[in-house]
């Protein structure tokens, strides 16, 4: 999958389908992708800024997300606020065609926690898992916990 030029169009484009389609995208090279909308706190503006992420599921309430930033030696702005500030808006896919939104609190997993994430990310996306290999940073596994349906 080669990435758009533009990603921050990218990225605006696939908020509107999201929310548009009640979580569900239906064209794009996205199609089908199980996705939450992320937002946070800019830690230097104060403005809000909503990504679309991949997820998995650990456990009720809790979602995990992994910053990896497609293996780029830096991490991601998302994370960067969401360090500077925890509490974020989560979007889900809901029922009846609705998203879903909650406040919840992130946090970065650490020692056997973030072990067992990555085992249960690797489960979820090898490729996902595989990039830590590809930079010399530890991509930060984050929690999301209140994000229950």
């Amino acid at each position: 999958m080669t990435m758009p030029s533009d990603m921050r169009a990218f990225n605006r484009e696939v908020v509107e389908q999201f929310r548009a389609s009640g979580g569900q995208l239906t064209e794009g090279m996205l199609k089908g992708s199980r996705l939450v909308l992320l937002t946070t706190v800019g830690a230097r503006t104060g403005a809000e800024r909503t990504t679309p992420l991949a997820f998995f599921e650990d456990g009720p309430g809790r979602i995990v997300l992994w910053a990896a930033n497609n293996a780029a030696p830096t991490h991601p702005d998302w994370y960067l606020n969401l360090a500077a500030n925890p509490v974020v808006t989560v979007e889900l896919p809901g029922a009846n065609g609705a998203v879903d939104r909650y406040t919840a609190v992130a946090s970065t997993a650490e020692g056997a926690e973030r072990e067992r994430l990555l085992t249960a990310l690797a489960a979820f996306n090898q490729r996902m898992r595989d990039m830590q290999s590809q930079v010399e940073r530890e991509i930060p596994l984050v929690v999301i916990e209140g994000a229950s349906r």
